[in-house]
This record gives structure tokens, C-alpha cells and sequence, in this order.
């Protein structure tokens, strides 16, 4: 036999198996049984770790969810005013995270499709505040007369959508990149594109 695992290590094997069923078969699809046959152990132990179906949702975001590194990465170019350099990490730390684990991604996914309460927990305690931290650089960006007068909020989504979208037609239908199409070329295209239409000194072409 081996050593007896420490509780945190059970802890996250439970947390890794409930996101792995989870993100397969969605919420529903999905019981407290079958996590803890994945996990080897009874469905009372996962109850010892997690209390409450709240609790282990918490935990998956904790675990998964990294808002916080995604906005350190990208701190020191907003406190230079670097432009690019701002939407630059941001568009690379999330393609980077993701293409290594598309769990999450699926996880939202089934999460708001299947309207679970899980989908509101994330974009409260995560979404919401990279969309502000974009917005907030937007928004003094507008005020200092780099950028257009627009909503920043929408303008912050609109960013975040040109990532996600170009992640959901790789990552979850499949589709083949381009040799030429390596992370960081995706990447300075999108912040090439939405740049070319925030910043002041840019001008929509005029339609022929």
C-alpha cells in the first residue's frame, strides 16, 4: 500500500475528475457517484471534502480559472501606457492557458447552456473583473486622447470576443491552423485589428 494521500492532495483529485467528467458530459449529465469512482474513493468522501455542490464549484474555479495571472501579466504595460503591450498579454496568457487545458472553456460552456449556477459564480468572481481591468485601461486611455470616445465595457468584450471566438473555432470544432498561425501571430493580428480601430490616430477605410 501506498502512503495515505494528504487531504488537500485528495482534495484536488476530486476537484481534477469533477472537471474532466464535468467538461465531457455537462453538469447534468454528470453525478457525485461517478466523480468518486473516477477518483477511487466513496461518494462520502467526496462529501467529507465538499460539503456543498457550492463548494466544489469554488474549488474548480480556484483551480482553473487564472483572472488574476492574466491581469498581472499584462500590469506592467498598463502602468507604462504600453498599448499593445497591454492587449498583447492578455490575447497570449489566455491562448496559452487555454490551448494547454481546454477544460474550462467546455466547462463554461455546458455551465450556460445548462443555465448552472456555475456560469454566474465565474463571471462574477472572474470575468467581470478582467473586463473591468480592460475597460479601466480604455477608459483613461480615451481620457488621455488615445482612443476613441466609445463605451469601454463593450470595447473591453469586443477584445476579449475576438480571443475567445478564435479559441472556440481551433480548440472545440477542431479547425486546423495555418503553419504561419502560431499563437504569437494570432495574437499581434488581433491586437493589430483592434487597435487600428480604437486608436485616435486610426481611420476606417472608405467603402468603395
Amino acid at each position: 500500500m501506498t502512503e495515505r494521500l494528504k487531504a488537500a492532495e485528495r482534495r484536488e483529485q476530486i476537484v481534477q475528475a469533477a472537471v474532466e467528467l464535468f467538461s465531457r458530459r455537462g453538469f447534468r449529465g454528470t453525478t457525485t457517484r461517478e466523480i468518486a469512482e473516477a477518483v477511487g474513493v466513496s461518494e462520502a468522501a467526496v462529501f467529507k471534502y465538499f460539503a456543498t455542490k457550492e463548494d466544489l464549484y469554488t474549488a474548480i474555479i480556484e483551480a482553473k480559472a487564472r483572472t488574476d495571472e492574466v491581469i498581472a501579466t499584462a500590469e506592467p504595460a498598463a502602468a507604462r501606457g504600453d498599448d499593445a503591450g497591454v492587449f498583447r498579454a492578455v490575447g497570449l496568457r489566455f491562448l496559452e492557458e487555454t490551448q494547454r487545458d481546454t477544460s474550462l472553456m467546455r466547462l463554461l460552456l455546458f455551465s450556460a447552456l445548462e443555465g448552472h449556477e456555475l456560469s454566474e459564480m465565474f463571471f462574477r468572481s472572474r470575468v467581470r473583473r478582467l473586463h473591468e481591468f480592460l475597460a479601466d485601461y480604455i477608459r483613461a486611455g480615451a481620457a488621455a486622447g488615445r482612443f476613441r470616445p466609445l463605451d469601454p465595457m463593450l470595447a473591453a468584450r469586443a477584445f476579449l470576443g475576438m480571443v475567445f471566438h478564435n479559441l472556440l473555432i481551433h480548440e472545440l470544432f477542431g479547425v486546423k491552423r495555418e503553419p504561419t498561425q502560431g499563437v504569437h501571430e494570432v495574437v499581434e493580428a488581433l491586437v493589430a485589428l483592434f487597435l487600428r480601430g480604437l486608436q485616435t490616430g486610426a481611420r476606417p477605410e472608405t467603402a468603395r
